[in-house]
């Protein structure tokens, strides 16, 4: 494992896509989870901008005594972070970019995804691009010559602090857990069931890549379903978690209705099951999951990364016949199956090679395992988790 002794920026695959459409529309909100980079990225593309932290008290303050003041001090263009604590300055800043009309004036990030969402539909809808920045990809950290096993790939996770070597992964996902999960469970839903509400979601990072069982999960924690599905929608929310759906085609036969969750930095997931090193991995009977949600995350930052609808699903009908991953491109689906062993053997294609003949106008399907490249064995690319992008190739 190499870990970067100082902290250079590390270039992010979506910077191309940001500054396109920082010249075609007058504001570009970043949306994304706490510490994935969102400020950083927004500096460095932006340098010559203003900069203004939300997160201030002081800062927020002096908005609040004197909005028009407050502008008029920090004209365009700036960088406003965190603007779902001051959600009304987007009113007075669409007065401003309807009476300039000019592409590049703001850049706003934004952590929390459903407050930014409602605020921005009523005051900048069509005024601004939506840019949703996860974590740092496997992509990215190989590009920076950050060179990970497997097993440290899944413990690490892709928070930049850890890969600048800023701080140790069991202090920095302990503490991102407590001074932001629980701040932002207080601040938008107000729980008052904070232990249950641990509880929930270690049992969650317990069941990743699995089917959402609401009523389950509520008896295990001692809560409503209402409830689980309520805190679910809060995780996704601030883009910890995330659902795939079903794919669905004229199969004939029941299939499965409800998503899979996965979690966006599967660094998050060791620390939730109390993985305190990366050679505990490969020992963890949920090895096979968490190494699941890498290759299922990763392909989530793919997407996003060249500013993409992500079309990402799974395949299990009734009878448990499934497919770990099915990718909707032009309009065929593409299925991949995703095993955590080094070794290939041919059993590991027998889902594929059935659902290809289920599905005729189905793409060349792919594995995707913990060991090296093979190529095409029987008609499935036989692919590492290495090399996730030939995924969309």
């Amino acid at each position: 494992m190499s870990l970067m002794s100082e902290y250079p920026y590390i270039d992010r695959r979506i910077s191309a896509y940001v500054l396109k459409a920082a010249s075609m529309y007058p504001v570009v909100t970043l949306c994304g989870p706490r510490q994935s980079g969102k400020t950083t990225l927004a500096r460095h593309l932006f340098p010559d901008y203003d900069y203004v932290s939300l997160e201030n008290p002081y800062i927020r303050r002096q908005f609040q005594t004197d909005p028009l003041l407050f502008l008029q001090q920090h004209p365009a263009p700036c960088i406003f972070d965190e603007v779902q604590n001051t959600p009304e300055l987007l009113s007075y800043l669409q007065e401003i970019i309807d009476r300039e009309n000019k592409s590049g004036m703001y850049i706003l990030t934004g952590s929390r995804q459903m407050e930014l969402q409602q605020t921005i539909t009523q005051s900048l809808a069509g005024r601004t691009a939506m840019v949703d920045l996860l974590p740092l990809s496997w992509q990215e950290l190989q590009a920076a010559g950050i060179k990970l096993s497997r097993d440290e790939a899944l413990f690490y996770g892709g928070l930049p602090r850890i890969h600048a070597g800023q701080v140790a992964p069991e202090m920095a996902y302990s503490d991102y857990l407590r001074s932001y999960v629980e701040r932002d469970v207080r601040q938008i839903l107000n729980i008052r069931q904070l232990a249950e509400f641990e509880t929930f979601i270690r049992l969650l990072a317990a069941r990743v890549g699995q089917i959402v069982n609401y009523s389950s999960l509520a008896g295990d924690v001692g809560v409503s379903a209402t409830t689980i599905k309520e805190w679910i929608s809060l995780l996704e929310a601030s883009y910890l978690i995330f659902r795939i759906q079903p794919f669905y085609n004229n199969f004939g036969k029941r299939l499965t209705k409800s998503p899979k969750i996965y979690f966006t930095d599967t660094g998050l997931v060791s620390s939730l099951l109390g993985i305190t090193e990366p050679a505990q991995l490969s020992r963890d009977p949920l090895i096979g999951n968490i190494f699941e949600n890498f290759v299922v995350s990763e392909a989530l930052k793919f997407r996003l990364n060249d500013g993409k609808r992500p079309n990402l699903y799974f395949f299990r009908d009734t009878y448990g016949f499934e497919i770990d991953l099915i990718i909707d491109m032009t309009r065929r689906p593409k299925p991949v199956e995703i095993k955590s062993a080094f070794t290939f053997n041919d059993s590991m294609c027998r889902n594929l090679e059935r659902f290809s003949k289920m599905v005729p106008d189905a793409l060349p399907a792919a594995l995707l395992f913990a060991g090296e490249s093979l190529g095409n064995v029987k008609g499935t690319e036989i692919l590492s988790f290495r090399d996730i992008p030939k995924l969309f190739s």
